[in-house]
């Protein structure tokens, strides 16, 4: 049934002014709809919701990833922005935080302003084969 509809994905943010100059001036996302409760943004055509919540409870996992074409150039141009990535004990990363898997998909991790954790992503096969 739903496998024919688009996904919406919904970020919770603190503060909706602060958190779309991140998405739009750090990630490079479109804005579409925004007021001061929720803030729409296109993402690759996937809609992109962040919304205010009163309570922000800190994620202890990735909410929202994307799915880049190459790593490298794009975990270097989002630390030209200003943009660092974590660290995690327990797990080699490379000098940039790229993180290797046994498969060969390449991880790193950064956070936004309200600490959600997001990611990007090479797979080593494509998204739609590696999802088998």
């Amino acid at each position: 049934m739903l496998n024919t509809s688009r996904i919406i994905a919904f970020v919770p943010v603190s503060d909706v002014d602060r958190a779309m100059h991140f998405y739009v001036d750090v990630l490079g996302l479109t804005v579409t709809d925004y007021t001061d409760e929720y803030c729409v943004l296109d993402a690759a055509g996937t809609c992109l919701r962040l919304t205010r919540v009163v309570e922000l409870p800190a994620a202890e996992h990735t909410i929202v990833g994307w799915s880049v074409a190459n790593i490298d150039v794009t975990t270097a141009e989002l630390a030209a922005r200003g943009l660092g990535f974590h660290r995690y004990d327990g797990i080699v990363q490379d000098q940039h935080g790229i993180w290797l898997s046994p498969k060969g998909d390449q991880v790193a991790w950064f956070s936004d302003p309200d600490g959600n954790t997001l990611s990007v992503t090479q797979f080593a096969e494509s998204p739609a084969t590696s999802m088998a």
